[in-house]
């Protein structure tokens, strides 16, 4: 729909829980065992796709010509913290997920490593903004395992900085929180959307007043491509994966997990390599990330372009599911939505080198 190739096209997911999950792949090993449609509604989804498709298409008939690029940024108050909790004893724990305030160990602990600023790169014709693109760096959920599909908190901010100045498309995109979610300060009331709305809401508006404007002067763009390893457990091999998937006695959850480990293993074996882009600005970089990158990598984008205004963008190619650091790993972060291996930073870190110079 764009006329151009895969690579020149970035999708992302922001990653609200209440959503489909997507995996054509795995859904086809589900179908050869009988759980047709058991993943998601494939023809809900294909009709997603024609649209999008369609929208991307007439889009392109009416461009903008962009002279001027915007950076600003703002702090977030009291909206991310980290999973990572550590106990008076020393021990560990990855628990704190993004409803955890009505658990004092959970709400009292530190925010741990986060990234505390929401991101805006702006794009403007001559003194007339076109778009803002925000980023910040936390899992958008604040209740939810209802069944209710929404953009959520972010989503509701999102809308009031579209009502501020209807000039201006607003898009939010979720930056690197595999490991980062609203779990110290939302306690998964209804009341609680509105509140962490707000936040999000003001510090979009002052990323705004923040901004500062300059030419758009180069505009680059390059892509990685990347390998990841797999899980190392031994029941993450095909073999065991095949098994619980063909076991009728098996949960349903856990089959169609084995089905998503097996639709991976399947596009490593076909040698699909992840795409690691970045859009090069001059003085501002947008880098789009695999799954659900931990902030550190985020952090790290920042730290080998440190003379730049480095946006990223988490929930890219999503097969790999969880992406930890590797001192997540040495912390022993394990989970059954985790299909990268240890290994995953060192590769990471080279295609970042490789597209942040």
């Amino acid at each position: 729909a764009a006329g151009t190739t895969r690579e020149w096209v970035l999708v992302c997911s922001l990653h609200q829980h209440d959503a489909p999950v997507v995996d054509q792949g795995a859904q086809a090993l589900l179908d050869e065992v009988g759980l047709h449609g058991e993943l998601y509604d494939t023809a809900f989804h294909a009709d997603c796709i024609s649209r999008v498709s369609d929208a991307l298409a007439k889009s392109l008939k009416s461009p903008k010509r962009v002279t001027h690029v915007g950076v600003g940024q703002a702090k977030v108050e009291k909206v991310a913290s980290s999973r990572r909790v550590v106990s008076p004893d020393g021990r560990v724990s990855w628990d704190r997920y993004s409803a955890s305030a009505r658990d004092p160990r959970l709400s009292e602990a530190p925010e741990g490593e986060i990234d505390p600023y929401l991101k805006t790169i702006s794009f403007w014709q001559d003194d007339r903004p076109l778009l803002a693109l925000h980023s910040y760096a936390t899992h958008p959920m604040s209740y939810y395992g209802r069944g209710g599909v929404s953009s959520d908190f972010v989503g509701v901010a999102r809308r009031r900085r579209a009502q501020d100045d209807g000039r201006v498309t607003q898009i939010y995109v979720t930056g690197c929180s595999g490991d980062v979610t609203a779990g110290k300060y939302n306690d998964g009331t209804p009341l609680m959307r509105q509140a962490l709305a707000d936040r999000i809401y003001r510090a979009m508006t002052a990323a705004w007043a923040a901004t500062e404007r300059f030419p758009l002067e180069r505009l680059a763009f390059r892509s990685a491509p990347l390998d990841l390893p797999f899980h190392e457990g031994p029941e993450f091999t095909r073999q065991a994966l095949e098994k619980t998937l063909a076991d009728r006695d098996v949960k349903v959850t856990a089959r169609i997990l084995a089905a998503m480990g097996l639709s991976s293993l399947d596009r490593i074996a076909r040698g699909e390599k992840i795409d690691l882009p970045c859009i090069d600005l001059g003085r501002a970089k947008i880098v789009l990330f695999p799954g659900e990158a931990f902030v550190g990598y985020q952090l790290m984008a920042q730290r080998l372009a440190p003379d730049s205004f480095v946006l990223s963008i988490g929930y890219g190619e999503c097969w790999p599911g969880y992406v930890p650091t590797q001192a997540a790993f040495d912390d022993h972060f394990n989970h059954d939505w985790r299909w990268a291996g240890p290994g995953s930073e060192e590769r990471i870190r080279a295609a970042l080198q490789k597209v942040l110079p």
